[in-house]
């Protein structure tokens, strides 16, 4: 791996720099809108256009379904193009769509097929955004800040979480269910103006910084050489390199699993509670916005666990304590249910973005610069893919067997996924290895 080269600005090492505050800044204020709309979407299908459960269960299958379409594709792409506009640009899309909702709905013309519509639009620029923002950190931070870096920005997301449902309902009771939506439009477009701040360039295999297209006239490396391939060609450079590795192949393989469990179990936890624990909704805000308080810890530990026990020893300790956690979800009832409800919730919580730490930093540390995009599209389609996949698994469980024994079942596949990582290479290790080993080395494509 070649580590991208530091400005001087972040060369001694400092996260106190303008650039990454800037990002910072920018990055928590798009998170915090992205929040608010998550709940706001919903809430316009249900209470402007009077939609029902299959639709409003529509607009989250649209959001991640672009993984599924674009994602390896956009992997290639984001390979070959500078990160910083792509990011820019992504958000700029964002903010649009999701500004023509509320300018659709004041109007008169808000169509369910609209929102429908502005989900897949917004889950696509999600898509190369996230593929290009995670290969565009390390230039901004080092590679000695990434830990760092990544715990105050995986904090930022769980803060957002937290507050981002309580906002979006004071803001629909104050303003109507879509001014939820343009609050997200208004972060896109902070976003954007943070982002365009910037200074920080990319540096060129040629030593030079700037944001020109990769492969340019006189650029005989291997960027160059990748930059001419075929599309598919290098979309089966990144799948194979994911399948050749041991390390990423398993956490792969346990992602997509985990994502399964946990999806199943979170699609139906909000019927779990208004029905079979009986809690009232401002109830059921407030016990969700606790245990989703768990990310919060779990983000503020993640460098002193990684310092104690190593990356890859402290990340299996995150996940063989969070799975567990879940089984207290469906355990009780009545006051004590929600008591047991929010202590899974907040044990999971800080369990998992915790080891989403550890392990997105190890990505960016391993993996090669030049193929950064398509591996992380690789394991990406496979991981979010399994998202719809898993909340249609609990809706269907839920007719069939009860709610409360999906969610025991959920819990119990998501314990079951640790036998991935406890027979996968990791579980020897301290910390994760930070070079390729010499099979991960014959998965990188050769140029002709």
């Amino acid at each position: 791996m070649t580590a991208a080269a530091a400005t001087p600005a972040v060369r001694g090492g400092s996260l106190r720099t303008r650039d990454f505050r800037l990002l910072w800044i920018g990055e928590t204020t798009s998170m915090l809108g992205s929040a608010v709309a998550g709940v706001a979407l919903p809430l316009v299908a249900v209470v402007t256009l009077r939609a029902g459960t299959f639709s409003v269960g529509l607009l989250t299958a649209a959001a991640w379904l672009p993984w599924l379409l674009v994602g390896l594709p956009a992997g290639a792409w984001v390979d070959r193009l500078p990160k910083r506009p792509v990011m820019l640009a992504c958000n700029t899309v964002s903010m649009a769509v999701f500004a023509s909702v509320p300018v659709a709905a004041w109007s008169g013309a808000l169509t369910m097929a609209h929102l429908l519509a502005a989900a897949t639009a917004g889950g696509a620029a999600k898509v190369f955004f996230n593929l290009a923002y995670r290969a565009y950190l390390p230039t901004l931070v080092g590679d000695e800040r990434l830990l760092a870096a990544n715990t105050r920005l995986q904090g930022s997301e769980s803060a957002a979480q937290v507050a981002g449902p309580g906002l979006a309902g004071l803001l629909a009771q104050g303003f109507g269910a879509v001014s939820g939506v343009l609050a997200d439009a208004v972060s896109f477009g902070v976003a954007v103006l943070c982002l365009r701040s910037i200074r920080t360039r990319e540096t060129r295999r040629d030593g030079t910084a700037g944001e020109t297209r990769q492969g340019g006239k006189g650029d005989g490396t291997r960027r160059d050489g990748t930059a001419r391939r075929r599309l598919r060609a290098e979309i089966r450079d990144g799948l194979r390199f994911v399948v050749g590795d041991p390390y990423l192949r398993t956490l792969t393989v346990f992602s997509a699993l985990s994502n399964i469990a946990l999806m199943g179990y979170q699609s139906i936890q909000v019927v779990f509670l208004a029905r079979n624990l009986g809690a009232q909704p401002g109830q059921v805000g407030v016990v969700l916005a606790l245990a989703g308080a768990g990310g919060l810890l779990g983000a503020a530990l993640a460098g002193r666990i990684a310092a104690r026990f190593g990356t890859a020893r402290g990340f299996l300790l995150c996940e063989a304590f969070a799975a567990p956690m879940l089984l207290l979800g469906p355990a009780g009832s009545g006051g004590t249910g929600l008591v047991f409800f929010t202590a899974a919730g907040f044990g999971a919580g800080a369990g998992i973005v915790a080891s989403n730490i550890l392990t997105g930093t190890f990505r960016q540390r391993y993996c090669p610069a030049e193929m950064f995009g398509r591996i992380t599209a690789s394991t990406s389609a496979l991981n979010y893919g399994a998202i719809p996949l898993g909340g249609l698994l609990g809706g269907v469980l839920g007719e069939a067997v009860g709610v409360r024994g999906t969610m025991w079942l959920m819990a119990a596949v998501q314990l079951l996924s640790l036998t991935v990582l406890l027979l996968g290479p990791l579980r020897p290790l301290r910390d994760f290895p930070t070079e390729l080993r010499p099979a991960g080395r014959r998965a990188v494509p050769r140029t002709p």
